[in-house]
């Protein structure tokens, strides 16, 4: 599995816009600290076609347990970051991949079956 970085992510928005990448590389930048102080104010981000990003709200665990002592500790309520995909991308992602990789573990392919 690969990871694509801010910078590979600003290269590819250049490629496919044909504008600067010193430029390409600030939008993709502003775009993610809006997304990040939005999400720090509580409110949720929608890009339609990709997904919902949004905080929310655990509960406290009054009687947690450390594994390593034993002791029993507090654990306090906190916000979490959530995303659900939209329509769109879970549709993508459940078609069948075209550069279909090594069978994962203990599935089986048709030439085993």
């Amino acid at each position: 599995m690969s990871t694509i970085t801010k910078k590979e992510l600003a290269q590819l928005v250049s490629d496919s816009t044909g504008y600067k990448k010193n430029l390409t590389a600030e939008m993709v930048d502003s775009l993610f600290m809006a997304m990040r102080d939005n999400l720090i104010a509580g409110q949720r981000s929608e890009i339609r076609g990709f997904g919902v990003f949004q905080v929310k709200d655990t509960r406290p665990k009054p009687a947690a347990r450390n594994p390593r002592t034993g002791e029993v500790i507090y654990v306090p309520a906190r916000r979490k970051t959530h995303f659900k995909p939209g329509r769109l991308l879970k549709e993508a992602l459940h078609q069948e991949r075209q550069d279909a990789g090594p069978p994962v573990a203990g599935e089986r392919s048709d030439e085993q079956a």
